[in-house]
């Protein structure tokens, strides 16, 4: 045992010192997991790899690492986590992620290793394996990189990494968690599962819908220069019912990741993309962000060709709301002949203080139950879970739905039940549209391909235009500024960031403040990553959710600040 606990040691040191810490730089997980400079992350991605390892011994199952930096400039990169359930990893070890990764020479590294892993009750040099599926974007840093965290992972003896190519984020995520379910976990697997349950829905919806406008089966599709654009080229083959055009692709080479196009481009922004233009007014298309974890749809407006008309993260959700709402309801009315039980099931969106105050209206007329957490996927996943349906959709446009295993099992067992008494009946057929349903979405995390392929299906089924999705509630107007401050620490927040505790008398300021305003409603927020303070405002008008911004900027400023605000969107 002695022997093997040396050859572990050993390794351990003697790849640690092959990546030095770049001096001065000090890294932090956070939900998008660990993000710098490309150039400067290799020692950071080897420690990753290393708690990956970690990870998978601990927990007895398949983890996974993606190395990506989502919407971020072409020059980032980064690297998360994945946990066995496909999420992310779990928020108890980030602070260990970050003691390993800021560790200030290999020695401190190996030691902390060994101290960690005694902590957490893992054998080290045993007999026991772990495997991590590795993924990465098309950066190009992400091939250094993804050698970095294999070195990384095999400096831990018995582990083994299984490199899943160029993907897509969420195809990652997909991955891990079906490789933990004992199914097939191939990126062709990936494709028929998405392909047969959109057909499956499309097969499911009305016949001889009335239309309240003009559906058109076109879709232009903003790939953000990334790789999502290239799944959705391969993906698109096995669709029936769409005519996808794909532009920004990574392989067209004719654009940098990133720049001028995406999601978080369009969203921010609120204007085209690159490569769209006049030609493209009316029509319906959607942007993916560089990893393809987030989706926005937009519309060309006829008045100016670079403005849009934007249907963000809330909208979506609202959309997938309403048509689940429904097919529950659908579901739950009893047959003339009392045969069935009603299928009892618990609904509950989840939002950030960040979405839209009239789509959060919106979603309490339908009936549903919301929820709030602090911004961040890791905060909404987890709430979303409590629920036997669970949604959640950030305005950015990250976002899913969640099925408890208890209420997919009783779903199957009522739609088998009906299949039996009364096939081809409405309730039957919402059976199955939920199940299509929790086959079609990603449920491991947001996922752009899948989202989109939701969307399609819906809008198919209720006969809606863009026009009439865009109409289903008017957006309150905002603003979303920054502060610069010499430390965004000073400001703690309560009540899932929505109220300020710390500097005394910032919130009374900013109380007095919106109550000038009808419908007003403003919250800071400190960034995760530097040094300023984020203002969020809303109000009836834009010229009024603009000024809330403002004077809300200015007492932040008077508290904390020593610079101008500076807007953000």
């Amino acid at each position: 045992m002695e022997s093997m606990m040396a050859e572990q040691h050993s390794l351990l040191l003697n790849s640690a010192r092959l990546f030095p810490l770049p001096h001065g730089m000090i890294f932090s997980y956070g939900t998008a997991g660990f993000r710098a400079d490309g150039s400067k992350l290799l020692s950071t991605v080897f420690r990753a790899g290393v708690l990956a390892a970690l990870r998978s011994l601990r927990t007895g199952s398949t983890v996974g690492l993606m190395i990506t930096a989502s919407h971020n400039p072409i020059g980032d990169n980064g690297i998360k986590i994945a946990d066995p359930d496909g999420g992310m990893m779990t928020q108890d070890w980030e602070p260990s992620a970050e003691a390993l990764a800021n560790a200030p020479d290999p020695q401190s590294f190996v030691e902390l290793v060994f101290s960690f892993a005694k902590e957490e009750g893992i054998s080290l040099g045993g007999e026991r394996s772990a495997e991590i599926l590795l993924g990465r974007d098309t950066r190009p840093t992400g091939e250094a990189l993804l050698q970095a965290a294999k070195q990384g992972i095999e400096a831990i003896v018995g582990s083994v990494a299984l490199d899943m190519g160029v993907v897509t984020t969420p195809q990652l995520h997909w991955m891990v968690r079906r490789k933990n379910m004992g199914v097939r976990t191939s990126e062709n697997d990936y494709f028929m599962q998405l392909s047969e349950s959109f057909r499956c829905l499309m097969n499911l919806c009305p016949k001889g819908i009335e239309t309240n406008g003009s559906i058109d089966s076109r879709l232009i599709v903003d790939g953000a220069n990334g790789v999502g654009g290239d799944k959705l080229e391969q993906l698109k083959k096995l669709l029936l019912g769409l005519n996808i055009q794909v532009r920004n692709s990574s392989k067209h080479g004719q654009g940098i990741l990133n720049e001028g196009v995406g999601a978080d481009y369009v969203q921010k922004g609120r204007v085209s993309p690159c490569c769209f233009g006049p030609k493209d007014i009316g029509l319906r298309c959607a942007s993916f962000d560089g990893d393809a974890d987030r989706l926005v749809y937009f519309r060309i407006s006829e008045a100016n060709s670079n403005s849009i008309d934007l249907v963000d993260g809330d909208k979506i959700l609202s959309l997938f709301a309403l048509f689940m709402k429904e097919q529950l309801q659908i579901l739950n009315k009893s047959d003339s002949q009392g045969l069935n039980d009603v299928l009892i099931s618990r609904v509950g969106v989840v939002q950030t203080a960040y979405a839209n105050g009239a789509s959060t209206d919106y979603l309490k007329k339908l009936g549903l139950e919301v929820a709030v957490t602090p911004t961040g996927v890791k905060y909404l996943h987890k709430k979303a879970a409590e629920y036997d349906i669970g949604f959640y959709f950030e305005a950015n446009g990250h976002g899913t739905i969640l099925f408890s295993e208890d209420f997919l099992i009783k779903l199957q067992g009522k739609s088998n039940d009906l299949a039996f008494s009364n096939a081809g009946s409405e309730s039957h057929k919402a059976a199955l549209r939920l199940l299509a349903v929790s086959k079609l979405i990603n449920q491991a995390v947001g996922d752009a391909l899948s989202g989109l392929l939701l969307v399609e299906a819906v809008l198919q089924y209720m006969g809606w235009s863009l026009q009439n999705w865009i109409e289903l509630y008017d957006d309150l107007p905002s603003r979303q500024l920054k502060v610069k401050v010499a430390d965004r620490s000073a400001v703690i927040t309560t009540n899932a960031e929505t109220q300020v505790l710390q500097p005394y008398g910032l919130q009374e300021a900013i109380d007095f403040e919106t109550g000038k305003y009808h419908r007003g409603r403003c919250f800071v927020r400190p960034s995760g990553t530097e040094d300023i303070i984020r203002v969020y405002a809303e109000a009836s008008s834009q010229e009024a959710a603009d000024s809330l911004a403002r004077s809300v900027s200015h007492h932040v400023d008077r508290f904390l600040g020593f610079k101008t605000p500076h807007h953000l969107t």
